[in-house]
Formats: C-alpha cells, structure tokens, sequence
C-alpha cells in the first residue's frame, strides 16, 4: 500500500482563498486525492482534484504585429493549457508575427500545440 501525504493547500478559484488540508495516496500517475477538509464550498475539491491531477493555465502575453500603430498585442489563450506545455507554447508565441489590422477577439494562432485552444487577440490595433 502506498503513502498518504497530508498537506495544506490554498484554494484560488474565488476570492475567500480557503486553506484546505489534502490528503493524496500514491505517486506520479497513480496519485489520487483521498480526502480534501476545510474548504468553504464544493469548488474547493473540484480545484484540488484538477490542480493535482492535471493542472491548466490560462496563458496571457503578447504578439509581435507588423505595420501596426502598436508593436505588440495582447493575446491569451481561449481556454486553458496544461501547465507542463506552457513553455513550448511561450516559444511558439514568441516567433509569431502578425499584420496590422487586429480586431479585439481575432485568433491569431490555431490550436497552439494541438491543444485545441486557439489563441486571440485582446484588444485593436489599426494600421499606421
């Protein structure tokens, strides 16, 4: 039988930030959340089960754009990517280049990694 670890854990998907003690049993793929106390709503155990299991972010940064009246825009994924690919996906953003005009909402790269999660623009930038 494998090893139960008990630990703290803060919670972030609202703003009351519970601390929850985990417990989990096994490790690596085998790691399972036995039990989760302390948390303030039913989310809480939803967060933990996610965030040690298969934790996602949602990745915010910028595009370069080419004759525009900005250099950059500010783009995010549409949806979440796991975390473990955020790197390859900062690098494949990094190279990106776009052309001026860019509209609020465009996705400026499809399916980054093949995720499934495009990634868009978040605000204009017009032509100079």
């Amino acid at each position: 039988m494998s090893e139960k670890k008990t630990f703290p854990m803060t919670c972030i998907i609202c703003p009351m930030g519970c601390t929850m003690e985990v417990t989990t049993e096994g490790d690596g793929s085998a790691r399972r959340v036995i039990s989760v106390t302390d948390n303030g709503c039913k989310r809480g155990p939803e967060y933990v089960e996610k965030e040690l299991l298969n934790p996602t972010r949602t990745l915010t940064t910028t595009i370069t754009v080419e004759g525009g009246n900005l250099t950059v825009v500010p783009v995010k994924t549409a949806g979440e990517v796991p975390k473990n690919m955020l790197l390859q996906c900062m690098e494949i953003i990094r190279r990106a280049k776009v052309k001026a005009p860019v509209k609020t909402g465009d996705i400026l790269l499809h399916d980054i990694l093949g995720t499934g999660v495009n990634v868009v623009s978040c605000a204009r930038v017009n032509k100079r």
